[in-house]
């Protein structure tokens, strides 16, 4: 199998310790480093570059992106562009998984948002984003406070919808299988927060 953004093996390192052959890519050289020094990270092969591309070799029976990675690619067409690399990459049989937050535009008022995650006595922690509903792009800063000073931790997403990725994998010539809330494959309902989408071949 082969994780797009495999990071620093938070999913790939379990999955590897029970037998299963995993591969990865990622464009972090910092992150494949962290993996490296984790116990059996040396053993799983990672490809350095951007995993849009999936410039890897060989076929797998399943390819994955979880924790809302995929809205990492931050134009449409990149995003079109990995559902097309991961099918040319797929086995006949093979699946593609994805998980990803559904969006709620709602969180937003005027295209942005304050909140306060954590208080305490010495610092505050702060999340500020800003929405673009034409590009729909979320550009977004965790913010520390403290007397030390404030520390910055940016995030931009590109999001999509459960029907525009639906859409996507279609170009590529895939087809929706299965869709769950989560991984214990809770019904995915209008309430659902979040999805994971199983992909296949069309017809297959």
């Amino acid at each position: 199998m082969l994780e797009l953004a495999i990071g620093t093996g938070r999913i790939a390192l379990p999955l590897a310790a029970h037998g299963i052959d995993v591969h990865g890519i990622d464009a972090s050289k910092a992150m494949i480093a962290k993996l490296r020094e984790k116990p059996g990270g040396d053993r799983i092969p990672v490809t350095l570059g951007d995993f849009a591309d999936v410039g890897v070799s060989g076929r797998y029976s399943l390819v994955f992106v979880v924790f809302n990675t995929f809205f990492g690619l931050l134009a449409q067409e990149d995003q079109v562009r990995c559902f097309r690399n991961v099918a040319e990459h797929l086995t006949e049989d093979g699946l593609f998984v994805l998980e990803a937050f559904v969006p709620d535009v709602a969180r937003f008022d005027r295209g942005q948002r304050v909140s306060v995650s954590r208080v305490g006595l010495g610092e505050a922690w702060l999340d500020v984003a800003k929405h673009d509903p034409v590009d729909q792009l979320v550009s977004s800063q965790h913010l520390v406070v403290s007397e030390q000073g404030i520390r910055l931790y940016p995030v931009q997403v590109r999001y999509a919808w459960p029907a525009e990725l639906d859409l996507m994998a279609r170009l590529a010539n895939l087809a929706l299988r299965d869709r769950w809330e989560g991984w214990t494959r809770e019904p995915f309902t209008e309430r659902s927060g979040s999805h994971v989408s199983v992909y296949a071949r069309a017809g297959a």
